[in-house]
């Protein structure tokens, strides 16, 4: 059965405007929207720490407004301008500008440019693809941008750090699935148990890490994957064995790095710099057919720890602000 747009649809719109800086779900319609060549029935969408930053004005992600708020999709094209996809293929789109210049996926239907779009692999739902979103996609990311830089499981383990957050988690279950020994960084010791579940060997509350103060400190691990930044990844950065490198993908604890050069020119560390949303179509294609197949975590419902609608996710961006969430959350947008 061929699917049709509605005359109005459901979306979180957010507006800053002389009544201030709000989101809300609001029935629109699909002339609201910004101009793409594709139509499509957004199924699935994801919670990402970004889209908390948005949808509540405590970071400046949106460039215009108004604008629906969600990074990511998946979905079913519903109309096509372009040759490459036809009515009824399922496909997904991360980042690429999604709730910063353009429309994202809180929205029951959308519209985006087929450029930015990858046709869903074999081997992943839409659904799944949610629980892996930006998220799962960064991870993946960081360890394929290590890997080019000569990472290998022989040299040793490969600490997580913001490891019960959403990249965190996937990290550790995508490296552990792809054979490293994984460590884990975190301030919440509750979630100790699964972290292991996950994959990790060690997990080390970060209250009780205490760095040296030397510009190099004995090397304790291969590499790292660091969602934190600031003071985290300036005291990782001087306990990073010879040739490692450091996957840069994150900001929580920070956007300031106060270290030196020592790391980089006595041990060859390598710091590596993560954009997924503006990662190039070959390797983002590329990614998530690895997603859906050697690299697919074995743990992705595990991983998901919640499911809401469009009127859940005020709560949920409370939660994961104040540092109260865990794995991923998924939102579901049409519920035939």
């Amino acid at each position: 059965m061929a699917i049709e747009a509605p005359a109005s649809f459901k979306a979180l719109r957010i507006r800053n405007d002389e009544a201030g800086y709000q989101s809300t779900v609001e029935d629109i319609a699909l002339e609201e929207l910004n101009e793409g060549d594709l139509t499509v029935r957004v199924d699935w969408s994801s919670v990402n720490y970004k889209d908390a930053l948005a949808g509540t004005g405590k970071g400046k992600i949106l460039h215009r407004f108004p604008l629906n708020g969600g990074i990511d999709m998946a979905g079913t094209v519903v109309t096509s301008g372009n040759e490459r996809f036809q009515a009824g293929d399922e496909i997904i789109v991360t980042g690429c500008g999604l709730s910063e210049t353009r429309d994202g996926g809180y929205s029951q239907f959308t519209r985006v440019d087929s450029a930015s779009a990858v046709p869903l692999p074999a081997g992943l739902s839409s659904r799944e693809a949610m629980i892996l979103g930006t998220a799962g996609f960064t991870a993946a990311l960081s360890l394929l941008r290590m890997e080019a830089n000569g990472q290998t499981p022989a040299a040793g383990p490969i600490v997580v750090t913001g490891a019960s957050g959403g990249v965190g988690s996937m990290a550790i279950n995508i490296l552990s699935h792809a054979g490293y020994e994984v460590h884990a960084i975190s301030g919440k010791v509750e979630e100790f148990d699964f972290l292991e579940a996950l994959g990790a060997s060690q997990c080390i509350s970060r209250h009780d890490l205490h760095w040296g103060q030397k510009p190099l400190e004995k090397s304790i691990w291969a590499g790292c994957i660091d969602n934190v930044g600031g003071d985290m990844l300036a005291g990782i950065s001087r306990v990073i064995h010879l040739w490692g490198n450091i996957a840069c993908c994150g900001m929580a604890g920070g956007h300031g790095l106060h270290t030196t050069v020592f790391p980089m020119i006595l041990r060859g560390v390598s710091l590596l710099g993560i954009s997924s949303n503006n990662c190039p179509y070959d390797t983002r294609r590329m990614l998530w057919d690895r997603l859906a197949n050697e690299w697919k975590p074995p743990m992705l419902e595990e991983i998901m720890s919640r499911e809401v609608g469009l009127s859940g996710l005020s709560e949920v961006f409370t939660d994961m602000l104040d540092g109260n969430s865990k794995g991923r959350t998924i939102v579901r947008l049409n519920d035939d």
